[in-house]
């Protein structure tokens, strides 16, 4: 490793420790040095009149030595009271230097965070508009393959004015799906089994779409009811109605009638609930 390279590591080492160790550093020096000064002769220094040579007065002078003060009352004469002086004062503005580069990275990083949080926050609310703009057409999708779904497992003797999809249907209520569905909306001449799989086709493609246009990875739950909506479709046999078997068909119509009632409910709430916050 090359030696701007060991220094770069050795500089970012020492930026990512907090300041509160490099100023918990700084403030022990203090009295490890107070120590050092008085186990030294007391002959290497010159003591000011009604000084003290005890560890409270040799606390004072470390304290005046590490932060560069140095207010001239004592005094350093001997060599190892001048040099273990000066490496109290290296040590002190090395670790003041160290603190505040660590200070500058923290506010860096903080900044970098904030910024990164306003970025999420402005593309969550550009991705929010854009599904409250597709809500409306998607929810009329939803509805449109519901109330297909209706009509394929409702014999047209059991239809009423309600046009609720009933869960809990049997293989026997799927008599009449090869006749015309009878809803208001449906003007088309197809069977309402075939009008279920072009629905389905159709609300398959406009969620592939709307996967591609809005970053649904936001709201996991929606993307993964949405995924597998597509996926149930896709896992069928055939476009083909007519070529499925009626176990196929019920647990199709099941799974994703289920599905498409939680997307309804999860779009109802990001429109309302996240809306409003923002």
């Amino acid at each position: 490793m090359k030696f701007s390279d060991k220094l770069k590591h050795f500089w970012h080492v020492v930026s990512n420790i907090r300041p509160i160790y490099w100023l918990s550093l700084y403030i022990a020096l203090v009295p490890i040095f107070a120590l050092i000064y008085w186990c030294i002769p007391h002959g290497q220094f010159r003591i000011p009149d009604g000084g003290t040579a005890d560890y409270g007065g040799w606390l004072y002078y470390s304290i005046v030595t590490i932060t560069t003060l140095g207010f001239g009352d004592y005094t350093p004469m001997g060599p190892i009271a001048q040099c273990v002086t000066a490496i109290e004062v290296m040590c002190g503005l090395i670790i003041i230097g160290f603190f505040l580069n660590a200070v500058g990275s923290m506010k860096s990083e903080l900044d970098v965070t904030s910024e990164l949080e306003r970025q999420r926050a402005v593309h969550k609310s550009m991705e929010l508009d854009k599904i409250i703009k597709n809500t409306p057409v998607f929810i009329h999708k939803l509805n449109l393959f519901l109330s297909f779904c209706y009509a394929v497992t409702t014999p047209i003797a059991k239809r009423g004015n309600s046009l609720r999809f009933n869960p809990e249907f049997k293989e026997e209520d799927l008599q009449d799906m090869n006749k015309h569905s009878g809803l208001p909306e449906d003007f088309s001449h197809r069977s309402a089994v075939e009008n279920l799989f072009k629905c389905s086709s159709s609300l398959s493609l406009f969620i592939d779409s709307l996967q591609s246009r809005v970053d649904l990875s936001l709201w996991p739950e929606l993307l993964e009811d949405c995924f597998s909506f597509v996926a149930n479709y896709q896992m069928l046999s055939s476009d083909d109605p007519n070529d499925e078997t009626n176990a196929e068909l019920m647990n199709f119509i099941k799974t994703n009638a289920l599905l498409a009632r939680d997307i309804q409910t999860k779009l109802t709430e990001i429109s309302t609930s996240d809306h409003t916050n923002n």
